[in-house]
């Protein structure tokens, strides 16, 4: 399971250091792709099957699910990490997140997430006024 905060720096490569208590989870080679609000997903081999499967079995007809099937999957890169720990992040991936220099490193249960720093601090504020609004909505999940 992933889970903490981490601030780090992309280099002028395109280059991010993962933070080394995600980096056996990720194994040798994982997914990097588009995520939501604006940030980077990263997830191990094994998740991003599991979630190739369920994108898989969206009904084709349904425009919605083609659109957001096209979202993941145009956006998708197999990554290694080089021998410092480092991802190259591709172009069109460090624009879709707005990373440039600083950013912050999240884990998030079953996968990393990749946030520009003023992109995941403008989320957090945002986020925290609503929090007890969002956990008693989770109420009905059975949280």
């Amino acid at each position: 399971m992933f889970m903490g905060e981490y601030q780090h720096s992309i280099d002028e490569k395109g280059r991010l250091i993962i933070p080394a208590k995600f980096r056996e989870e990720l194994g040798s080679s994982f997914v990097l792709t588009r995520g939501l609000d604006n940030c980077l997903f990263v997830y191990p081999a094994g998740e991003w099957s599991a979630l190739e499967q369920k994108l898989k079995a969206l009904p084709l007809m349904k425009s919605d699910a083609r659109a957001f099937t096209r979202f993941f999957f145009s956006g998708a890169t197999e990554c290694e990490l080089d021998k410092q720990g480092r991802v190259n992040i591709p172009g069109n991936l460090l624009e879709h997140a707005g990373l440039d220099k600083d950013c912050v490193v999240l884990g998030v249960s079953n996968r990393v997430e990749i946030w520009s720093k003023s992109n995941w601090q403008g989320y957090f504020d945002q986020s925290e006024q609503s929090f007890n609004e969002i956990a008693e909505k989770l109420v009905d999940f059975n949280f």
